[in-house]
């Protein structure tokens, strides 16, 4: 039996600008040791597990998690957070402990009660100090830094007796705080990162917040999950998240604004160091748009009915449409159009939306039958002739390239939803071509959405098309379901309230880069998460302009673009996520460049947007510049001929291959980095689709876990792709048993500090620097830049 402090986090709420934060432990004294051998000091990076290696393992943190389940209630401004945790002990031993839950600096917590078991129990306020001390002497004795960024707050603490041998231990505790506004824009923060104090993943983990205003809720959102939000009303929402087996959840967030105006909007800012800042804008028109704000449109549904569509695809399709119809707004009008050797409009025109047309469609519908071959070309022309405002030429043919358009600067959206599972098999097959007819043939407000079906599809045409259109390209892969994915995008789309965006800045603020570009249409209920650099300061005006009802309108917002703001880290990574994904398919669509591929190499390095893809750009760039060795990213992966090998061929498959599962993964790829809401989630979607184009698993093992030299290699480059950590701006790739700092290559003639791991100089530094907890925090062997100089910690 060894003797030591055993912890298990509860819960840890860390925080970030202006949110409230916390985190709830146990430590058990003089504990049993930890399930199976007890790993030696200094800890190696990886260790024998029942399975393989295993990542490293914290010593203090035996313990099972069970479940995480939190309920919040916001109105307003003031959230009452309740936490069940459940804890399962597999130690042949009883247990004693305290329970500790630490408090930030300047929040305002208020009626915090906790119940172990069921039993209500008084907890002790310590100060910072004490707090402090608690940590620092954890560290010391178990030489593992991992609590370090608890370290610096007041916390509550309460003994905890007994923590039966295999047996469970359940913790409720609830609080009261007000959160605070930042220009109308309010922050509630909620991490979840307790798996890695718990010796296996989490089984499963559930949010569920409920947002009441006084006013109208408007702009609700997620920077860090993929949150289902669902609004109850104009002044209640809900938004959830669930996820099990969870290892590396990253802390959760969720910004919400109320009313101010009939579109919301709201900005955010991140500026340092003298150099441009970074911006995210919210705009939003809520749920409660009346009748008239919703604005009438015209919907061309147009469905591939080639022979490759028989069985399910095709009756999942026929699904989908007859929900589209059923769902159409009253002064809506639509065609149906299916294709295959041929091209057959149900109409001939656009119609009102009434029962006959409707019975109509559905029984156009029920008896499509699956036969012939592609004619894509001859599709899109039938669709695009439907545009409202088009001057027909009949004694020059129905689809004359060379047709007008009327001056309609005011009508109603056009869109069409274009549904295919192939490839251009007779008529016009010329990818280029029919892209160049689609230009041709649309005024320039027509909004075209693809649908692939499977991965037999051209997906370079498919989303060149929606790229000319302001529209997009979604995937439906094999395994999953037509209908719902089709279904879900119409809800979505299906209340226009201001097409044609465009947005101005005004003042001496000068904006670039902007994504999503160009802007898409606003529809009810949905928003926009716009973000961007600027340069220049001071008050400007945000002019938002657009169609709105049959008319044309314009919506200023006065706002502010600070000289500096350390708030809202993650808006670079946010924006870094998205000039990825844009610049990739740029290279994808329309040919790889140097400059092109230098750009994105520089942002994945520097933001940990690491993918099989960006990471075989960064092994390349590394080797051709020389970096030295002890600085290179990912040395693991260069020396793996087999694993390097295979992300090379992917890499050439992202910028050749058009179709197949090679394409699709490329596109889907590309898809998840520019639309992303979230950089974490959307990096791990992106490097879903490459392993799921291999039909690999996904790696489970958190940030830095060891790469299994017996598995294939396509699974260890994702592996590699793996081992990477984010953490308070800066990415730490794990290299010859050290974290390092991605920012050591730009500094390669910075004053070197080496600082022995819990030396009395090492514990000077965090007194000195508490900014440097976070990558402390990391391990005993750390790198990482900071006031222009690098700082070694070694064991």
């Amino acid at each position: 039996m060894k003797r030591g402090i055993l912890i298990v986090a509860l819960l840890a709420l860390v925080g970030v600008g202006n949110f409230a934060f916390g985190a709830g432990m146990i430590i058990v004294e003089d504990s049993s040791l930890w399930p199976g051998p007890v790993p030696p000091n200094p800890l190696p990076p990886s260790w024998p597990g029942p399975d393989g290696p295993a990542p490293r393992p914290h010593l203090f943190a035996p313990l099972e998690v069970d479940y995480v389940k939190v309920q919040t209630r916001i109105i307003d401004q003031v959230a009452v957070t309740s936490v069940d945790q459940e804890f399962f002990n597999p130690n042949s031993a009883r247990l004693e402990g305290t329970f500790v839950f630490p408090i930030p600096k300047g929040a305002h917590l208020d009626k915090f009660a906790m119940e172990i078991d069921g039993k209500q129990v008084e907890a002790e306020l310590l100060s910072a100090e004490k707090a402090r001390r608690i940590y620092e002497d954890i560290v010391r004795k178990l030489r593992d830094p991992a609590l370090l960024e608890y370290a610096g707050r007041e916390m509550f603490k309460v003994r905890i007796f007994p923590i039966e041998p295999n047996s469970r231990k359940r913790i409720t505790l609830s609080y009261t705080e007000l959160l605070k506004s930042d220009g109308g824009l309010v922050g509630y923060i909620l991490p979840l990162s307790t798996e890695k104090f718990s010796c296996k993943p989490v089984k499963s983990v559930s949010v569920k917040v409920e947002l009441q205003t006084k006013r109208p809720l408007k702009s609700i959102y997620s920077p860090t999950h993929s949150v289902e939000i669902k609004r109850d009303g104009p002044n209640r929402a809900t938004a959830g998240y669930e996820a099990t087996d969870v290892l590396g959840e990253a802390d959760f967030a969720l910004y919400f604004a109320a009313e101010k105006d009939e579109v919301g909007v709201n900005l955010l800012t991140h500026r340092t160091g003298g150099e441009d800042g970074y911006f995210l804008l919210l705009a939003s028109p809520g749920l409660e748009s009346n009748h008239q704000q919703v604005l009438p449109k015209d919907v061309a549904f147009v469905l591939d009915t080639s022979g490759s569509m028989a069985g399910k695809k095709l009756e999942q399709a026929t699904k989908a449409l007859q929900f589209c119809v059923e769902n159409l707004n009253e002064n809506d009008r639509f065609e149906l159009i299916r294709f295959s050797t041929e091209v057959e409009p149900l109409f001939g025109k656009l119609v009102e939306v009434s029962k006959p047309n409707r019975d109509r469609a559905e029984e156009f519908v029920r008896h499509l039958k699956p036969i012939g071959a592609t004619a894509i070309d001859d599709a899109l022309r039938t669709a695009l002739e439907l545009q409202p405002g088009r001057v027909q030429h009949p004694e020059r043919g129905d689809r004359d390239p060379e047709a007008v358009h009327t001056a309609a600067p005011a009508r109603r959206p056009f869109t069409i939803i274009f549904l295919t599972d192939g490839r251009p098999t007779i008529g016009l097959t010329d990818e280029d071509q029919i892209v160049a007819n689609v230009k041709k043939d649309d005024d320039g407000r027509t909004r075209i959405f693809c649908f692939g079906i499977g991965t037999d599809v051209n997906t370079h045409l498919l989303d060149k098309i929606t790229e000319e259109t302001r529209g997009f390209s979604q995937y439906v892969l094999p395994e999953e379901d037509l209908e719902v994915k089709v279904s879900g995008f119409f809800s979505k789309v299906k209340d226009p309230v201001l097409a044609n965006p465009e947005l101005k800045f005004s003042g001496e603020v000068r904006v670039a880069n902007l994504y999503p570009s160009p802007l898409p249409d606003f529809f009810k209920g949905e928003e926009l998460v716009l973000v961007g650099r600027y340069s220049g300061q001071g008050d400007s005006a945000v002019v938002l302009g657009g169609t709105v009802y049959g008319g044309s309108r314009k919506f200023a917002y006065d706002v502010k673009f600070p000289a500096e703001s350390t708030d809202n880290d993650f808006i670079p990574r946010l924006w870094a996520t998205r000039r990825v994904g844009y610049l990739l398919d740029e290279i994808r669509l329309h040919g790889d460049n140097a400059e092109l591929r230098e750009e994105v190499t520089e942002l994945a390095r520097k933001y940990g947007i690491v993918t099989p893809y960006t990471a075989y750009l960064i092994v390349e760039d590394e080797r051709r510049r020389e970096v030295p060795m002890p600085m290179r990213s990912m040395p693991g992966l260069e020396e793996d001929r087999s694993a390097r090998a295979e992300a090379a061929n992917s890499w050439h498959q992202f910028t050749a291959d058009r179709g197949g599962d090679a394409g699709v993964a490329s596109a889907l790829s590309g898809l998840a980095l520019r639309s992303a809401d979230a950089p974490a989630v959307a990096t791990l979607g992106a490097e879903s689709a490459f392993a799921r184009r291999y039909g690999l698993v996904q790696n489970s093992s958190p940030p830095g876990g060891p790469v299994d030299a017996l598995q294939p290699g396509q699974t260890r480059a994702v592996q590699y792709s793996q081992q990477t950590q984010f953490v308070a701006g800066k990415t730490f790739f794990q290299s010859g048993g050290q974290w390092l700092d991605s920012a050591t290559q730009k500094t390669p003639d910075a004053e070197r500090l080496r600082i022995r791991f819990g030396s009395p100089e090492y514990f000077e530094l965090i007194s000195q620097h508490p900014e440097t907890l976070p990558w402390l925090a990391l391990g005993q062997n750390v790198q990482f830049i900071w006031a222009r100089k690098l700082y070694e910690v070694y064991e």
